[in-house]
């Protein structure tokens, strides 16, 4: 893997989501082309995708190679290391990080155990579904927590809607239906997502099956109303879109159960399913549990101070979804996309502070709204905070405009603005001709 220069501070960064990958190339460019630091980002995948979108992988209303990232070019191109695998352990008197073998799709080892050096340590492994301990979920559902997960439902979706035009039989009671349980920002936004793609899929010349009498959307929620995490009026805009779309929302309602073919709930009920996705509950993944002594919660995020540092050991910093960063009254900062980007942008400007053994700045969650994409021309969202002094909810093409732009922001953080100027106006060039919906 190649020594660093005598005394060249090492940085490792140990996942490469939207924090971790924009914490990598903003280090490289400033200060590892330089020579001045030597950083090393760790990551499992090969490619990167904003995990926002991964909905849109899934329904199919999205061109993965416009969107992914490849680690190993984009390593090369702004002066950091991508070393593949994933992290198994950290040894803190050593400062080291132990990383497992990495093996091929067909079982072949690649790399072997290896061992890597810091000085500084940052962990934004990011965070995956909580699924309760529920009976069935391992075996029946699919989890959107990767591009593959999401790969893997697009394909089911499009096998179910060629098997049913195929199928010389009436359709069982559970075919072309979707139950998604999980009411948050994913769930919402795939069930809207899928409520167009089922459709267009079917355009394409499925004509044995008839989208408004054969296809239906579940959105199963345990809570009293979707989006619960999110302020209230949020909530009722988006039932009354779902509803507009056809979705059916049940909330108040908690899965006992998840069969090949159904969905069992508390109350005795069963929703008849062929495609199940189970977006509720959030952890940290399960071996960052009190991992080299570290303090960690209940759903296995690093505790950490103010400074992003963790609690038991000032060379680790946790950002991200594995980070439980206080936010006052209001609990931890929220798993968010735009927490993630601006604790990558804190640690920018105080990891070489850290270095030089500097007092550290405390870090501040800065609330900039939420917003949910209900499709491609809808949206729904809540400004917040500071920004309006109080909470304003507002939908339509303003609304989109705005969520595009949290992903224009991290797109700016990983290639520049010229970049990305241009890729969008190619975006916008190429999608007149392409199809809307992908079929593989």
């Amino acid at each position: 893997m190649g020594k660093p220069q005598l005394g060249k501070p090492r940085i490792v960064i140990v996942g490469g989501g939207a924090g971790g990958l924009e914490l990598a190339t903003r280090l490289g460019n400033k200060y590892g082309r330089k020579g001045k630091l030597d950083v090393t980002l760790i990551e499992r995948n090969r490619t990167h995708v904003w995990k926002p979108k991964l909905h849109e992988i899934a329904a199919g209303s999205m061109d993965i190679s416009a969107h992914e990232v490849d680690y190993l070019a984009q390593s090369y191109w702004h002066g950091f290391r991508y070393r593949i695998g994933e992290m198994i352990g950290i040894d803190r008197d050593k400062r080291q990080v132990l990383v497992g073998p990495y093996h091929d799709s067909e079982g072949r080892e690649v790399t072997p155990k290896r061992i890597f050096d810091y000085d500084a340590l940052v962990v934004a492994v990011g965070s995956q579904n909580n699924d309760f301990g529920t009976p069935g979920v391992a075996d029946h559902a699919i989890k959107l927590e990767s591009q593959l997960d999401a790969r893997r439902f697009h394909e089911r979706m499009v096998n179910a809607c060629i098997r049913a035009h195929a199928q010389t039989s009436p359709l069982g009671i559970h075919q072309l239906k979707v139950a998604i349980i999980g009411a948050g920002a994913t769930g919402v936004e795939l069930a809207a997502e899928l409520h167009r793609t089922t459709r267009e899929v079917v355009a394409y010349g499925l004509d044995q099956v008839d989208p408004q009498k054969d296809i239906s959307i579940t959105l199963i929620e345990a809570a009293d109303r979707v989006l619960p995490a999110l302020p209230e009026r949020v909530s009722k805009e988006t039932e009354k879109l779902l509803a507009r779309l056809g979705v059916n929302v049940l909330t108040g309602a908690k899965v006992s159960e998840i069969g090949s073919d159904h969905v069992s709930l508390t109350d005795g009920g069963t929703i008849p399913a062929e495609l199940i996705v189970w977006a509720a509950g959030v952890k940290a993944p399960d071996f960052l549990k009190d991992i080299a002594g570290l303090e960690t919660n209940r759903i296995n995020q690093l505790v950490v101070r103010p400074t992003l540092q963790t609690t038991r050991d000032d060379a680790i910093f946790a950002i991200g979804d594995c980070s439980a960063c206080s936010w006052g009254e209001r609990g931890n900062v929220p798993p968010r996309a735009q927490a993630a980007h601006q604790q990558a942008s804190h640690l920018y400007s105080q990891i070489p502070r850290y270095l030089r053994g500097e007092p550290l700045k405390d870090y501040r969650y800065r609330d900039f709204g939420s917003l949910v994409s209900l499709g491609e021309f809808s949206t729904v969202g809540s400004m917040m905070g500071a920004l309006v002094g109080g909470s304003l909810v507002f939908e339509g093409m303003f609304a989109r405009m705005m969520y595009l732009s949290l992903y224009k922001m991290h797109e700016r953080a990983l290639h520049g603005s010229i970049k990305v100027a241009l890729d969008t106006l190619a975006r916008l060039i190429t999608r007149r001709t392409e199809p809307h919906v992908k079929l593989h």
